[in-house]
């Protein structure tokens, strides 16, 4: 194998002074074809199909569980540059530090292993002050000074977690009053979440919060994660004292990496909570090629053409429209949204269900999980149903591929559908002890269900909460569905079963957490007939 070809199989760019990977660290020479090198370059499959892996057009943006965003080419050709050197990790982050704070005005600029990883960084950098000797007992804060964070009840969400793994207690507040109570000498940071509620006129908005916080030396981190980048950080000026981007989402960069900006000495500090160095954040680790690709794709933030690329995906959901129009009752709407956030025109086709016999959701589902893949968003509501397409994620070609698929299914005719109902054929009422198997795990769960014909509601008890649940019953065919929620998380349980009069047994669908299996027996009152008789008065005895 020649010179060419080795570059060409391994994808380094041959530029001055780099290592190029020719032979392996024992010196021998690499293999004509390693089995465990897949070829990209394939003719009749891609890099995903040649390991089984379905491609998704994506229809719904920057969604992490699709792939975030689709990373810009000088992303990309930074990553690859990188690849072929060694540098000091400190000197790498010092040097992207002053780069970012010079191209976005920010005081200081580092890039962590995705924003969740930054909010976790910055607030273990709060919690120990840059002293290693806190670091490292992170996530046990017994002893430490700094172990609370303040979190207005709006900006409770599932990436919270990221500020709770650092052990500390969070305190929630809803006013500006109860946010002043809050603070005291335990208090380490406030952490708050990016939107309508923390914008300028609410009445707990980051600039009411800042100037509380600022007061009282209290830093405040903001995450701005699926929001543009504005330049010079608006919410910096706002006066947060650091604010985390995604870098898969609006910047197009890895998206295995986030941004903070913001003031130098607490991001010093959340750099040295973070890896290479050991504590907390090791788990968090960052490349060196994430690295140089995150302060490339800022770099390009600042050259792309913002006006251009609304002007291409509004062509797009334009050729969408214009396919869809031609079926009759199908109607569509452009809608562009203002704010930061998940910022990207949005086309919903909308129709009457009762007319074209087949729902948004139902849409949804036959082009998620049948090829070609498409991801959309759907919805119904006061008799209209929808289907909506978000294009900044989409690729050239798309379009049209999008417009066929969803003609071919909407004008097909389709028999009116029947309300009626398959008649239940077990009783479901009564009191079951259900034994859910996870992947690794078996819990015990409760239901306690009613049936009135078709239909179920009742209680699910799970392993922390006592939850309705609600449901139908076709036949033997049972369906159920409760959700437990605790401040900004939620799991839904979607069980699916086939009833018997005594057991029931199936699955239980958890949405982005898989799915269990589970079987549940009735379980039998004690039927002991016996006269309760309450005292008059207090005990005569004990």
């Amino acid at each position: 194998m020649n010179r060419r070809e080795i570059i060409k199989q391994l994808g380094i760019v041959p530029v001055a002074g780099s290592f190029l990977a020719s032979e392996s660290l024992f010196g021998n020479p690499l293999s004509e074809s390693p089995p465990y090198i897949l070829d990209p370059l394939s003719p009749d499959k891609n890099i995903y199909e040649s390991i089984g892996v379905e491609t998704i057009i994506n229809c719904r943006g920057t969604f992490t569980i699709l792939g975030g965003s689709t990373e810009r080419p000088q992303v990309l050709k930074a990553m690859e540059a990188a690849s072929g050197y060694f540098v000091q990790y400190d000197e790498l982050a010092n040097g992207i530090g002053q780069r970012l704070a010079a191209i976005t005005k920010a005081p200081w600029g580092m890039v962590s292993a995705g924003c969740a990883a930054g909010l976790k960084h910055v607030t273990a950098a709060c919690v120990a002050g840059g002293n290693p000797e806190k670091l490292i007992q992170i996530p046990n804060l017994n002893g430490l000074d700094k172990t609370e964070v303040i979190i207005p009840r709006y900006s409770r969400n599932v990436y919270d977690h990221a500020v709770r793994n650092i052990g500390v207690t969070v305190i929630m507040v809803e006013t500006a009053e109860e946010l002043e109570r809050a603070i005291n000498p335990k208090t380490a940071m406030i952490y708050v979440n990016s939107g309508r509620q923390s914008e300028t006129g609410e009445p707990l908005s980051l600039e009411v919060i800042s100037e509380i916080a600022k007061a009282k030396k209290i830093p405040v981190l903001l995450d701005a994660a699926a929001e543009n980048l504005t330049i010079p950080c608006v919410h910096l000026e706002r006066g947060a004292t650091v604010v985390a981007y995604s870098g898969g989402k609006a910047i197009c960069g890895p998206q295995c990496a986030g941004l903070l900006l913001g003031d130098k000495e607490l991001l010093l500090s959340a750099w040295q909570a973070s890896s290479p160095h050991h504590g907390p954040g090791r788990d968090n680790k960052v490349g060196k090629e994430e690295m140089l690709g995150m302060l490339a794709a800022v770099e390009a933030w600042t050259t792309r053409d913002h006006d251009a690329e609304w002007a291409t995906w509004l062509s797009w959901l334009d050729e969408i429209s214009k396919k869809m129009l031609k079926i009759k009752g199908v109607t569509t709407e452009v809608q562009q949204p203002q704010g930061r956030s998940n910022l990207a025109p949005v086309l919903h086709i909308k129709w009457n269900p009762d007319k074209l016999h087949i729902t948004g959701e139902e849409i949804a589902e036959e082009v998620a999980r049948n090829k070609p893949r498409i991801a959309i968003g759907s919805r119904t509501k006061d008799e209209i149903t929808s289907i909506n397409i978000t294009p900044n994620q989409m690729r050239p070609g798309n379009a049209k591929v999008v417009a066929n698929r969803l003609y071919d299914i909407l004008s097909k005719q389709r028999s009116p559908r029947s309300d009626k109902m398959e008649a239940a054929k077990v009783n479901v009422t009564g009191h079951w002890e259900v034994e859910v198997e996870f992947f690794n795990s078996k819990s015990t769960h409760m239901l306690f269900l009613e049936q009135d014909g078709n239909w179920i509601k009742g209680t699910h008890k799970s392993d922390f909460s006592i939850q309705e649940v609600a449901g139908m019953i076709e036949g033997d065919d049972l369906k159920l569905r409760s959700d437990y929620r605790i401040p900004g998380n939620s799991i839904s349980y979607w069980f699916s079963a086939k009833a018997s009069d005594d057991t029931l047994s199936g699955s239980i669908y958890l949405g982005e957490y898989l799915t269990a299996k589970f079987t549940a027996k009735r379980s039998a009152y004690n039927e002991e007939h016996k006269k309760i008789v309450i005292p008059g008065g207090p005990p005569l005895a004990t």
